[in-house]
């Protein structure tokens, strides 16, 4: 035990200082977020911090070259793909082609072309780039992307500890260190750093790997909810700007935690805290219910479905 505790603590300090490293080399190259009028933050800042993710993807393959070769891969592809977006902008059908291999090589190492019928795994690319999307999409203010992913990360950990062994521990400790490095410069009144597409993104694809690899060892769907917060979120918004007559793709302020964060001026981290803290429940409920995923999905999201439409109109500006 002791042992183990002062192998993470060197790789702690190993994940800073790959950080501290990146900071030097983005204010030397102006890899920074400057505010515009669609923003929640006031300050320029360093912009894709969240490449520490990308740092932690490359330590898991050191320790795990031959079992989880194919989806690091993958996780890389999405990582640096994110990273270059972040600095180019980069087109969409670029953005997308780059995404379609990555994913492509997440389902190569489920074998999800023996479990599943054609029709269903292109059902499953639809997924998965839905939610990779929305985590993007959710990632806007100071804390929430690493809070958030923390819970998720910490609850599969949980999981894989206590309940059913689906993957090596370190697939799950690394990522959750590298957001505690990440939370320690982003989780502040003014950040230091935000974690940029690549951050999103990266970790984001790393919770489908972790995800997948759970459900398809348990058969539980119920897992999906460990994503309900930002999900309810994410696409009750999008139908809420299809409703507006505006253009989904064109960046806006009307998600929940944004109007939280903007019209109603509740701290970042406040709202970053109560996203983890309402996630955080409802996977402790899932983690025990053994109820079926329709009995889940009612007790967890039609809450936050109800909840987000009544509250929403009130929050808004007129």
């Amino acid at each position: 035990m002791g042992n183990q505790l002062v192998y993470y603590g060197l790789v702690m300090v190993a994940f800073i200082g790959s950080l501290l490293l990146y900071f030097k080399i983005a204010r030397r190259f102006a890899i920074i977020d400057k505010p515009n009028e669609r923003s929640s933050h006031k300050d320029i800042t360093i912009r894709g911090g969240g490449i520490i993710f990308l740092v932690a993807a490359f330590a898991v393959l050191l320790r795990h070259y031959n079992d989880f070769l194919l989806p690091v891969i993958g996780l890389v592809v999405m990582g640096i793909i994110s990273f270059l977006d972040d600095i180019f902008n980069l087109s969409s059908l670029m953005r997308v082609s780059f995404h379609f291999i990555a994913v492509t090589l997440l389902f190569h190492y489920l074998k999800v072309d023996s479990t599943f019928a054609l029709e269903q795994i292109v059902l499953l690319y639809i997924l998965v780039t839905g939610i990779l999307n929305a985590y993007n999409f959710m990632d806007g203010i100071n804390g929430i992307t690493g809070v958030y992913s923390l819970v998720i990360l910490g609850c599969l950990q949980w999981i894989n500890l206590c309940q059913i062994d689906f993957l090596p521990a370190d697939t799950l400790w690394f990522p959750m260190l590298a957001c505690l490095v990440f939370l320690f410069f982003n989780f502040r009144k003014k950040a230091v750093c935000f974690a940029g597409d690549v951050g999103s993104m990266t970790i984001a694809f790393w919770i489908l790997i972790l995800l997948f690899s759970l459900i398809l060892s348990t058969g539980n769907y119920s897992y999906f909810l460990f994503l309900s917060v930002y999900g309810v979120d994410a696409v009750l918004t999008i139908m809420h700007r299809l409703w507006r007559k505006e253009n989904i793709f064109i960046a806006h302020r009307l998600h929940f935690y944004q109007l939280l964060a903007n019209e109603q001026q509740l701290p970042h981290r406040t709202v970053s805290l109560i996203y983890g803290g309402i996630q955080l429940v409802i996977n402790i409920w899932i983690m025990f219910s053994g109820w079926s995923f329709l009995q889940n999905f009612l007790v967890t999201c039609l809450p936050l479905i109800i909840g987000y439409i009544i509250l929403k109109p009130r929050m808004m500006i007129k």
